[in-house]
Parts: C-alpha cells; sequence; structure tokens
C-alpha cells in the first residue's frame, strides 16, 4: 500500500499543503521547527486510525483561529485506490468517510489507509509506565490483525458503562446494580480475555522479529524478550467477581486487560531498569520496525512507513542500518536537518513560512 496525495486544510499550524508522496521510496519532509514537520506524519497517521499519535483531544488538530480541520489522502493498494476523508469540527460533529461511506468504529477503517508510526516519544513504551506498553501493543493487534481491532473498542466501551455504574453506586450494591453489573461483567471477561489473547499472539510473533531488528540496527547479537502480564489469574470472570467489593470502593474496575502489562528485556535484563538510554531508544525503534515488517507479512503489502525525527541520535551507520530493515515501501521520514547521506531520497518536502504554514 501507498498513500499517492495528501491533502490538509487547517490542520495544526498548516493552513494549506497538498503533496504527493514518492510510492516506492523515501519522501523527507523538512523546515524550520515549528513548521508542522511532525503535524503532516500525525495527518497521515489520523486517516489510518482515527486517533492523533500525540494523544491530545482531537480539537486540538484545528488551526489556532479556524473552525475545523479536513484532511485527504488517497492511497492505492495493488489496483484499488482508496480515499478517506477526515473533519474535525469544532462546531460539529467530526466525520470521517472511506470511499464515500462513513466511518463508525476502528474496523471501519482495514480498507482504508495503513500505517506505523515512529515518534521519539515511543521510547516511553520502554522507559515508561504499562499504558504506553498497552497502547503500543494494541497499536500492533490493529495493524497486523484488524478484525481484532474490536476487541480494542469494546473492552473501551464496556469500561467506560462500568465506571459509570460504580461511581453511582457510591459503595453500596442493590439487587438492580448487582444484576445490570453481572452483565457488564460478562461482557467485560468475554472482550478482555479475547483482547488479551489477541495481544499475546502479536507478541510472541513480534519477539524474533524484534530480535533480528536490534540485532542489525547494532550489528550484535541481542535478545530482545516480550513476556505479556495479566492482570489476573484464572479467568477474568472469577476476578471480576472476586474484586468486585474492591471496585465499588474505588469506583473503578481493577483487574482486566486495561490493566496489563509487558515485560520487555534484552539479554534476559529489564530494559526498562537495565539498558542505557541509546539501548532503550533502540529498542523502541525495533519494536515499530518489527511491527511494520510483521504487518508486511501478515497483509502481504508494506504499511505506509513515518518516521518522525528519527535520525536525531543515529549516527551514519545505524541511519543505514535503519534503512536496511525496513521491507521495500514507501516511507515519510520528517528532520530538521539535511538527511545523512545513507538515506535514498525519492523526493523532498520543503515547510516554511509560505503558503503551507
Amino acid at each position: 500500500m501507498y498513500l499517492r496525495s495528501l491533502t490538509l486544510t487547517d490542520f495544526r499550524c498548516l493552513r494549506e499543503l497538498s503533496f504527493e508522496p514518492d510510492p516506492e521510496g523515501v519522501t523527507v519532509v523538512t523546515g524550520p521547527n515549528g513548521t508542522g514537520k511532525t503535524s503532516v506524519l500525525e495527518a497521515i497517521a489520523y486517516l489510518a486510525t482515527q486517533q492523533s499519535f500525540r494523544g491530545v483531544p482531537r480539537e486540538s488538530l484545528v488551526r489556532v483561529g479556524a473552525t475545523a480541520a479536513v484532511v485527504r489522502g488517497v492511497a492505492v493498494a495493488g489496483e484499488r485506490s482508496v480515499s478517506v476523508d477526515a473533519e474535525v469540527s469544532l462546531a460539529t460533529r467530526s466525520r470521517m468517510l472511506v470511499n464515500g461511506q462513513p466511518v463508525r468504529r476502528r474496523s471501519d477503517l482495514d480498507n482504508g489507509v495503513q500505517a506505523t508510526v515512529f515518534t521519539p516519544e515511543d521510547t516511553e513504551v520502554v522507559r515508561g509506565g504499562p499504558a504506553a506498553r498497552r497502547r503500543f501493543l494494541d497499536d500492533a493487534v490493529a495493524l497486523v490483525t484488524p478484525v481484532e481491532a474490536a476487541h480494542i473498542e469494546t473492552v473501551e466501551r464496556v469500561l467506560r458503562q462500568r465506571a459509570a455504574l460504580l461511581k453511582r453506586s457510591h459503595g453500596h450494591v442493590n439487587g438492580d446494580l448487582a444484576t445490570t453489573l453481572d452483565v457488564w461483567d460478562q461482557r467485560l471477561a468475554a472482550a478482555g480475555t479475547a483482547l488479551s489473547e489477541a495481544r499475546e499472539r502479536v507478541l510472541s510473533a513480534l519477539a524474533p522479529e524484534a530480535t533480528e531488528t536490534v540485532t542489525q540496527l547494532t550489528g550484535s547479537r541481542t535478545a530482545v524478550g516480550l513476556t505479556y502480564r495479566r492482570s489476573w489469574n484464572g479467568s477474568l470472570e472469577d476476578a471480576l467477581a472476586a474484586g468486585r467489593a474492591d471496585d465499588l470502593v474505588r469506583g473503578t474496575t481493577l483487574v482486566g486487560p486495561h490493566r496489563d502489562d509487558v515485560e520487555l528485556t534484552l539479554d534476559g535484563l529489564a530494559a526498562r531498569t537495565h539498558a542505557s538510554q541509546g539501548e532503550q531508544r533502540t529498542l523502541a525503534l525495533a519494536l515499530r520496525l518489527a511491527t511494520h515488517r510483521l504487518a508486511t507479512h501478515r497483509l502481504a503489502t508494506p504499511p505506509v512507513l513515518l518516521l518522525d525525527d528519527v535520525f536525531s541520535e543515529l549516527d551514519h551507520h545505524r541511519a543505514a542500518s535503519l534503512l536496511a530493515t525496513v521491507p521495500p515501501g514507501q516511507t515519510l521520514l520528517t528532520t530538521a536537518v539535511p538527511p545523512p547521506p545513507t538515506v535514498p531520497v525519492a523526493a523532498t518536502i520543503v515547510l516554511g513560512q509560505g503558503a503551507a504554514a
């Protein structure tokens, strides 16, 4: 798959921008800081996920002074052309269309733009808290096995409903509330177990890819360990029943896939506590590239690869090694300085203070 064209209107700091990335090579998006380089990648990723990889509310995507942001992309997969149109409005409900059909859930994006994103903040997957690792893993599940994305949405919806019910109870349960909680527990147990199993399958497939990628990036054989840690033992339905009293007191759900974690190791040592900053960054990059490679194998076509400021801490050797690990396909990368000479640049988009800013 590749992105044939992208048009932005009032997205972030970009008033108007339209361009055609190189379909098979590396397109460099460059310009001074503050001109919207990362925002270009964010717009493409939004078409793929209906979310900002910066973790901000959708309203933040609208340029200051504007009332709506519009992103239009045309993607090509084989002989099939797909148009994806998104509008983020401050006054009305935001919307997204794939080939003119409204997107109601993330799984509706399966036939649209597919993308893998690496940003400098990805080091939080290694050194941060469990939430960053869960977000990474859910991104991988949705990309590698799109049908499983439905479990992510179901779990999020059930958790919101269950939390509202727990808070409304004020720590006390009666017959009607207990019956309603039983229903939500059953739904959470089914969707939560399915999601955790999907995460475990993807994680198991990622481990050898991540080991190979780290080894290629560093030139030294390094074993990457990825172990999924559930927040419960036995069945999730039993765990929810056993923890209901605590949930009622605290007004939140204390066990489930939203509390799970991933243990990351390098040669058997915990990467979060024993790896250097450079090793953590390399591992974070390797995890995204491994996901990209796994998705390429599973989907028989590479997603669009988006690399934000990836060369800021890589020497020329590792920059060359990075590109050698990437399957053939379309890549867009941002940089404020000229890319290393080892980067085979196919096209360049220069942002500045003109029409694009």
